[in-house]
């Protein structure tokens, strides 16, 4: 059988889909998800010859991904490289593959952070507002053209250094070190999201007990002396627990902590901080 390969004409249709459609169907449950299964389409097409082999690769693309697009084009063109891998018989199987992308988007997403959306972006406007002096319409003009130049070229680059990475890349992921490999992917993907949470999130209880005029108990503190962050902990667990062990959707997981947050201030459990 001869070996298969993506060509340059759906390479090119994939990078263009995710290029443009990267947030297709964007919802805070989902984010990028589609725009990335949209983006494989023509290669999974090319790929493979029944429906069912082309639904089999798909479903592997349905969970959820979310990072800063222009840097993170590599992990699609990458994982391109890997689903050509998988089609002509290496034994790469969904978990290596999503291991993979659950492992990268999250360090690309700050990296992507920094450079694009923190140090380019502002250093273009800069330029453009100075352009924009008197009223001049260069100003908007340089900025659309050197960003859609400099971001167009960017991500092309970015996609086929992952896709040739994806290939040479196989060896590694199937071969005697490659669950140490994988293991070690997404336990820097797990060590992302625990920093994410641990920085990101913080609650705390207004809840408090006055026993006489000269004790009482202020929750929080006896909390922060046994196990400080408890609560943070507490609540990121458990949304864990109700969508992978219940199997509940993100969406309701967020409305169940917004009626758990309504309860508890009701019940003077957490403070808002609001005034009226």
């Amino acid at each position: 059988m001869a070996e298969k390969k993506v060509s340059a004409g759906a390479r090119n249709s994939a990078f263009l889909r995710w290029i443009y459609g990267n947030l297709t169907c964007f919802s805070q449950e989902h984010m990028q998800t589609f725009g990335y299964l949209a983006a494989m389409l023509p290669v999974v097409d090319e790929l493979y010859d029944t429906d069912e082999e082309k639904v089999q690769a798909l479903s592997t693309y349905r969970t959820f991904f979310n990072t800063e697009p222009q840097i993170g084009t590599m992990v699609v063109g990458l994982t391109v490289g890997l689903e050509e891998a998988r089609a002509n018989g290496e034994p790469l199987d969904d978990d290596t593959i999503n291991g993979i992308r659950a492992g990268l988007m999250g360090p690309l997403a700050g990296l992507g952070d920094s450079i694009i959306v923190g140090t380019f972006i502002p250093i273009l406007l800069g330029i453009a507002l100075g352009l924009s002096n008197g009223g001049s319409v260069l100003g908007p003009l340089f900025y659309v053209v050197a960003w859609n130049v400099a971001m167009y070229f960017g991500m092309k680059f970015a996609f086929d250094q992952g896709y040739e990475l994806g290939g040479s890349a196989v060896e590694a992921l199937v071969g005697p070190q490659s669950a140490a490999l994988r293991d070690s992917i997404v336990m820097v993907g797990t060590m992302v999201i625990g920093s994410v949470a641990a920085t990101w999130i913080n609650i705390t209880t207004a809840l408090s007990f006055q026993f006489s005029a000269d004790s009482g108990l202020v929750l929080q503190d006896t909390l922060d002396s046994i196990f400080p962050k408890c609560l943070n902990f507490f609540f990121v667990w458990l949304c864990w627990y109700l969508m992978t062990k219940r199997k509940m959707s993100p969406t309701v997981v967020m409305g169940l902590l917004v009626v758990v947050a309504l309860v508890g201030v009701l019940l003077g459990f957490f403070d808002p901080g609001l005034s009226y």
